[in-house]
C-alpha cells in the first residue's frame, strides 16, 4: 500500500497530463478521475442504474451506455439536474480513486483530479498533499487556443467556468509553475518525486507546508 497519496490538479491547458505522465515515467501509480468517472457509470453499474432512475431511459445511448452528449445538453442550463447527476457520480469517483491509490504498490500514489478545487479539498480527506500545476492566465489562454483551435471568446469562457487560479493555489501544498518547456516541467516533477519518496519512506503524511517550485 502507498504510504503517501498526492492529489494533482490544475486548470485547463495547465499541463496536468504531461505532469502525470512524468510521474508515471518515474514509477508512481496514477489514478485518473476522468477514467474513474467513466467506470462509475459503466454499463451494468449501480451508478448507471441510478442515473436512469433519476433521468429516465433518455439518458442512455442505443448501446445501453450513458449518452454523455445528451446528458451534457440536459444539465447545461439546469443546475438542480447537474447537482443531481453529480451527487450520483462524484461519490463513486472519490471512492474509486481512494481504493486504487490505497492499493497501489508504489511508494506514493498520485490522484489526478481536474476539479479538485471545485469539489473542495475537504471532500478528499484521504489526500495527504495537493500538488497544483499552475500557469499564468495569459499563457493558459494561448495554450488553449493553440491546442483546441477555438476562438478567444470561447477560451475565455472555458477558463472562467473553472475555479480561479487563486482558489487552486489556496489549497496547494506544492506548486509547479508550468510556464516553461516540457523539459523544465519534467525536471520539476523529478524534484517532487525525490521529495515524495523521502516523505513516504519516513512515514510523513501530514502536510508540512507549501513548497512552490519555479518550474
Amino acid at each position: 500500500m502507498s504510504a503517501l497519496i498526492i492529489g494533482l490538479t490544475g486548470g485547463i491547458a495547465s499541463g496536468k497530463t504531461a505532469a502525470t505522465q512524468a510521474f508515471q515515467n518515474r514509477g508512481a501509480f496514477v489514478a485518473d478521475a476522468d477514467v474513474a468517472a467513466r467506470l462509475a457509470v459503466a454499463p451494468g453499474s449501480t451508478g448507471l442504474a441510478e442515473v436512469v432512475e433519476a433521468f429516465g431511459a433518455g439518458a442512455l445511448a442505443d448501446d445501453g451506455s450513458l449518452d454523455r452528449a445528451a446528458m451534457r445538453r440536459r444539465i447545461f442550463d439546469d443546475p438542480p439536474a447537474r447537482h443531481r447527476l453529480e451527487a450520483i457520480i462524484h461519490p463513486r469517483v472519490r471512492a474509486l480513486l481512494q481504493s486504487e491509490c490505497e492499493q497501489a504498490t508504489s511508494p506514493y500514489a498520485v490522484a489526478a483530479i481536474p476539479l479538485l478545487t471545485e469539489g473542495g479539498r475537504a471532500a478528499y480527506p484521504w489526500l495527504q498533499r495537493v500538488l497544483v500545476i499552475d500557469v499564468p492566465r495569459e499563457l493558459q489562454l494561448a495554450r488553449l487556443l493553440a491546442r483546441d483551435g477555438i476562438d478567444a471568446a470561447l477560451a475565455e469562457r472555458m477558463v472562467a467556468a473553472q475555479a480561479t487560479r487563486e482558489a487552486r493555489l489556496a489549497i496547494a501544498d506544492d506548486v509547479i509553475v508550468n510556464d516553461g518547456t516540457l523539459e523544465a516541467l519534467d525536471a520539476a516533477v523529478g524534484a517532487l518525486d525525490v521529495q515524495y519518496r523521502g516523505m513516504a519512506a519516513a512515514g510523513v503524511q501530514a502536510s508540512p507546508g507549501r513548497r512552490p517550485l519555479d518550474r
